[in-house]
């Protein structure tokens, strides 16, 4: 599975970065990094991946199967 991140709408909450740390990450300026971005997420990061999707207060995270 991929997950695409709609750069324009996602806010820096950074809640996909707590709860999936490996896949994730803000810096210092609150700018997100997707560690997969245009790759598949590997199985071990794959629940990690998808409780992100789902925390995403904006919707700017979405699951490509």
């Amino acid at each position: 599975m991929r997950v695409d991140v709609d750069w324009d709408r996602c806010e820096g909450h950074g809640m996909c970065a707590e709860v999936a740390p490996d896949v994730f990450s803000l810096d210092d300026e609150g700018e997100l990094h997707h560690a997969f971005d245009g790759a598949d997420v590997p199985d071990e990061h794959v629940a990690g991946a998808r409780a992100a999707v789902g925390v995403c207060p904006v919707a700017a995270l979405r699951e490509q199967t």
